[in-house]
């Protein structure tokens, strides 16, 4: 089993950092991150190296603040656009959660962290070479800490569709790719309650499936490559 991917470092890194460097919610609409989500979220991301997930060519860059390459134009995002969506997704222990664009595996292995051993991650990624090289780190990562994190796979995404259903709805979805708009068929996918944090086009947004009622809100200027 290889673990360590054909890193091109010719790739160019198209996901950067947000407009709003802090990306926080607007308080008036109660989407504001609460300090106990950001504290969750600081201890998964130490407790995740991001150069376990990243190709050899990289692995020196690990700690810095951007978007490193990977191949094929993927990207392993920056670091702090990642933690700014997790606190948005606010994601609570035993929830099963959907990420679409997992690329190398280091959000669907942040995942697994937050939702602990009673949970369950599902990681899609549709370049298959990046998908199987994902999957390994991933499978890596959770061997290592079996008694901290929840069930976690990744898989190849089916093309032309985005997201799978799941029976009873996910709890949790992350997309690492900008959409163009917010995709129906994922808000159909959520539970309720349940949250989805996307970008669209360069916008971040937080979808809220609650009684039976969908909101949506922003939360800063980003750039991504483009969902497909």
């Amino acid at each position: 089993m290889r673990d360590d991917g054909p890193g091109d470092e010719r790739g160019r890194a198209d996901e950067r950092g947000p407009g709003d460097e802090h990306g926080r919610g607007d308080e008036r609409d109660g989407t504001h991150e609460a300090p106990a989500a950001s504290q969750r979220v600081a201890d998964a991301m130490r407790a995740v190296p991001r150069a376990d997930f990243l190709p050899p060519a990289q692995r020196g860059n690990a700690t810095q603040d951007q978007a490193l390459p990977l191949w094929q134009g993927s990207t392993c995002s920056q670091p702090s656009t990642v933690a700014a969506m997790l606190r948005l997704l606010d994601v609570p222990r035993g929830a099963r959660v959907l990420d679409v664009g997992a690329g190398s595996g280091w959000t669907t292995a942040l995942l697994a962290w937050l939702v602990g051993p009673q949970g369950e991650v599902l990681g899609l990624e549709l370049e298959p070479q990046i998908a199987q090289w994902g999957a390994q780190n991933l499978e890596r990562f959770v061997a290592q800490h079996r008694a901290e994190v929840g069930r976690a796979r990744l898989e190849r995404a089916e093309p032309g569709t985005v997201g799978r259903p799941r029976a009873g709805g996910w709890d949790r979805a992350l997309v690492s790719a900008a959409a163009r708009t917010v995709p129906d068929a994922l808000v159909g996918m959520l539970a309720d309650p349940g949250r989805l944090v996307l970008p669209v086009r360069s916008t971040m947004h937080l979808v809220v499936r609650a009684d039976g009622q969908v909101s949506v809100s922003t939360h800063g200027s980003y750039a991504f490559v483009p969902l497909r």
